[in-house]
């Protein structure tokens, strides 16, 4: 059972994949192929740290003295076969993590993400698009991978809808369970998780490359309301990013 609040966890199973560090030179899997690289680039829930009103010993200490290791909740995906740089969610902590980003890879890649995919319209999640905006990186044709209800609230809300029109981001859709190819060695899943869907419907995700699987679930409510087995899903996969606000059992 593990039990950590409002944190991402990771289960480790049988990986290479990298964590956030200085660049290197790139890897080749067993097969001979240059290995996409995964970059944990934040692990807290969307009210980051300190969480705004916490006086409790969690958040107290970093309001005189704050942690830049601690960033919301994000992950990153290198790819040199094509020299791109991914990023799933787009937090209040997007400049720092698109820095990180970039200094982890062994290749030099565009100040801005090839693709930003989503996974819901709560604030830890997709706020951080207003920096690929005029006020700040005036990024062109990002684009941002979303399903239709993620992609509606963007298209028809302001300051989102501003992004759309002046071209800073395109939206790309996404429907459930049908997967992406990113590159010709890198594929992404979206899948629906039960969550509290106010403005878009939410998913998790399962990332491909070409000898491992990783995946990605930043936000459910309850692991008992999905219609999924997380003991079969888990051993489908290499490694697994899970939010973990309440108890899991696996066994």
């Amino acid at each position: 059972m593990l039990k950590p609040f409002g944190a991402l966890a990771a289960f480790v199973l049988s990986t290479s994949l990298s964590f956030a560090q200085p660049a290197r030179e790139a890897e080749a899997t067993p097969s001979g192929k240059i290995a996409p690289e995964l970059v944990v680039l934040g692990t807290l829930q969307d009210g980051g740290s300190p969480h705004a009103g916490c006086e409790k010993s969690c958040c107290a200490p970093y309001y005189q003295k704050p942690d830049p290791a601690r960033k919301v909740v994000s992950l990153g995906v290198l790819d040199p076969s094509v020299n791109k740089a991914y990023l799933f969610e787009a937090t209040p902590d997007l400049p720092s993590q698109l820095y990180l980003l970039r200094q982890a890879a062994s290749f030099e890649s565009d100040p801005a993400p090839a693709a930003v995919l989503l996974t819901h319209a709560h604030i830890g999640h997709y706020t951080g698009l207003m920096y690929l905006g005029r006020e700040s990186m005036n990024a062109v044709k990002v684009p941002v991978y979303v399903l239709p209800s993620m992609g509606n609230f963007l298209a028809s809300n302001g300051p989102w809808d501003q992004l759309v029109r002046f071209k800073n981001i395109t939206l790309e859709p996404l429907a459930d369970g049908v997967a992406v190819s990113l590159s010709p060695q890198l594929q992404v899943t979206p899948f629906r998780v039960p969550h509290r869907d106010e403005y878009s419907e939410t998913v998790g995700f399962e990332i491909a490359g070409p000898e491992k699987k990783v995946l990605f679930i930043p936000d459910i409510d309850k692991w008992e309301r999905w219609d999924t087995s997380l003991v079969d899903k888990l051993a489908e996969v290499d490694l697994a990013f899970l939010v973990a606000r309440y108890p899991i059992r696996l066994l």
